[in-house]
């Protein structure tokens, strides 16, 4: 993982927790621990092994874990333009011409789901793209399997879609989805 920025710093020593709960950067070691929980949330997001978590994380200058009673319970990764990814979806919103902040991934345990650590998490990249003065901040839910909890998560988040795309050779269809910084306040549920 890169350094992150002053942005970034700021932005994480400014997130409120709930009680019980700690936050921490993610680093390329914690691939193999946070493995189990990306992938218990297929098929809203890809089943990852390690070595390609590790390169995720190394893409990214911005991924946390919040952690209640030392376990890893939600995950964010989270990614600057610019980057030489290769994810389909982050090309395209490379191509597309707007300065964003793109959201790789946000997992929640199945246990904390409802417990607003989502919403959470998504006013910590707010607040990143705020203070590096980002257009908005941008994502995939999939259409195809239907994930319509995450559609309305994300419209609550104040993200609308501005795409669509087949992606994994046509296995899956995703909505692109991005909401204005402006639209948000940080930490707000």
């Amino acid at each position: 993982m890169t350094e992150p920025s002053t942005s970034i710093a700021e932005a994480l020593a400014a997130v409120v927790l709930p009680h019980g709960v700690t936050l921490r950067a993610l680093t390329v070691a914690d691939a193999p621990l946070i493995v189990e929980l990306n992938d218990a949330a297929y098929p809203a997001v890809p089943i990852t092994p390690a070595e390609e978590m590790a390169a995720l994380l190394e893409h990214s200058d911005c991924a946390v874990a919040l952690e209640r009673e030392s376990a890893i319970v939600a995950l964010l990764i989270t990614l600057p333009p610019g980057r030489a990814y290769a994810s389909e979806n982050y090309v395209w919103f490379s191509q597309r011409g707007t300065d964003f902040r793109y959201v790789d991934r946000i997992v929640v345990a199945e246990s904390e789901r409802g417990t607003g650590l989502g919403a959470l998490l998504y006013g910590l990249v707010m607040d990143v793209a705020r203070r590096e003065g980002r257009a908005e901040v941008t994502c995939e839910v999939n259409l195809d399997p239907p994930n319509p909890g995450s559609m309305a998560f994300h419209g609550r988040m104040g993200f609308d879609e501005v795409g669509t795309q087949p992606t994994k050779g046509g296995a899956v269809t995703v909505a692109l989805l991005a909401a204005p910084v402006g639209r948000h306040e940080a930490g707000a549920a």
